[in-house]
C-alpha cells in the first residue's frame, strides 16, 4: 500500500510546486502593469461614431480593415479561427478553423498575405488573402501576442514591453523596440495597428490604447475607453473579456474596436478633447 501511495504523494507535491512557480510569474507580471500609470502622455478621447454586430463567441485576437471587409483572428485551443467578416451585418464570410493544439492570436495582412500568430506554439501562419489557404509557417523564439505592419517590417509583440521587427521575406528579426511613457516601461503590448506612422496598441487587461512612436517606442498618448461598453445590451450570462481588436480604413478614415466575446465592434473617432469642450 505504501509503495502505491508514493508516487502518487510525489505526483501531488510537484504539481503543487508548478501551480505555485505559475503564481509567482503571474503575479510578478500582473505587478508590471498593476503599478503603471499612464500619467506622462496625454490621455486622448474618444466619441463613438457607430456600433456594428460582432459574434459574441468570437475571442478576438486579432483585427484587420481589408477591401471593404474586416479580417478577424480568435483564439482559445479548439475554437481559434480566421475569419472574413462583413462589417454591417456581422456575418462571417469565410472561415478557417486552426489544430485544436493552437491558440490563435494577431493577425495582419501584407502584400496579399495574412500573418497569424499562435500564444505559446511560437508557431506562424502564412495564408493566402482570398482563399484561405495555408502557404507556409514560421517560427520565432517567445510568444505571440499582437502583429502589424509598417509597409517595411512586421512588428510583433509578446506580451512584454518588447515590440519585435521582422522582415516579412526572410522571417528574421531585425531590430527590437521597447514600449515606455518616459522613464516607465508598458507591458502586455497585446494586438496592434499601424495607423498614419503610429503603432495603436491594446494593453492586456486593461481599457486602454497606448498610441506609440515607432522609432522610438515612446507613447504619444493614451486612449481610455472603459465605459465604452456602458450602452450596450448584454444578455444574460454572456461572458464578456477584455478590450481587444483594432482596425482602421484608411480610405476612408474610420478606426474600429472591439474586445474578447463582444457583440458589437464600434467606429469611434479619436479627440485631444471632449467633443463638448471649446478648444
Amino acid at each position: 500500500m505504501m509503495t502505491k501511495d508514493r508516487p502518487l504523494t510525489l505526483t501531488l507535491v510537484v504539481f503543487a510546486i508548478l501551480v505555485f512557480s505559475v503564481q509567482i510569474c503571474l503575479s510578478n507580471t500582473d505587478n508590471a502593469n498593476k503599478n503603471f500609470t499612464p500619467t506622462f502622455a496625454p490621455i486622448f478621447y474618444y466619441e463613438i461614431i457607430d456600433v456594428f454586430p460582432h459574434d459574441p463567441q468570437a475571442f478576438t485576437q486579432g483585427l484587420v480593415w481589408e477591401d471593404g471587409l474586416l479580417y478577424e483572428g480568435t483564439g482559445l485551443y479548439g475554437v481559434s479561427s480566421l475569419r472574413k467578416v462583413e462589417l454591417e451585418t456581422g456575418k462571417i464570410l469565410q472561415l478557417y478553423q486552426l489544430p485544436d493544439i493552437y491558440f490563435g492570436e494577431g493577425i495582419t495582412i501584407f502584400e496579399d498575405r495574412i500573418y497569424q500568430l499562435t500564444w505559446k506554439e511560437q508557431i506562424g501562419f502564412i495564408y493566402d488573402t482570398d482563399s484561405f489557404q495555408l502557404l507556409k509557417t514560421f517560427s520565432y523564439p517567445h510568444e505571440g501576442w499582437g502583429i502589424t505592419h509598417d509597409e517595411e517590417y512586421l512588428i510583433i509583440s509578446d506580451g512584454s514591453s518588447v515590440l519585435h521587427f521582422v522582415d516579412p521575406l526572410t522571417l528574421k528579426e531585425i531590430k527590437q523596440v521597447k514600449v515606455h511613457d518616459q522613464q516607465t516601461l508598458v507591458y502586455r503590448i497585446n494586438e496592434l495597428e499601424y495607423i498614419k506612422g503610429k503603432f495603436f496598441a491594446n494593453i492586456w487587461q486593461t481599457d486602454l490604447i497606448a498610441i506609440i512612436s515607432p522609432e522610438s517606442g515612446e507613447v504619444f498618448a493614451w486612449v481610455d475607453l472603459s465605459d465604452i461598453l456602458e450602452n450596450v445590451h448584454i444578455k444574460a450570462n454572456q461572458p464578456i473579456d477584455v478590450l481587444n481588436g483594432i482596425a482602421y480604413d484608411s480610405l476612408n478614415e474610420r478606426l474600429f474596436v472591439t474586445g474578447k466575446w463582444w457583440p458589437v465592434v464600434f467606429q469611434i473617432k479619436i479627440t485631444e478633447k471632449p467633443e463638448n469642450e471649446s478648444r
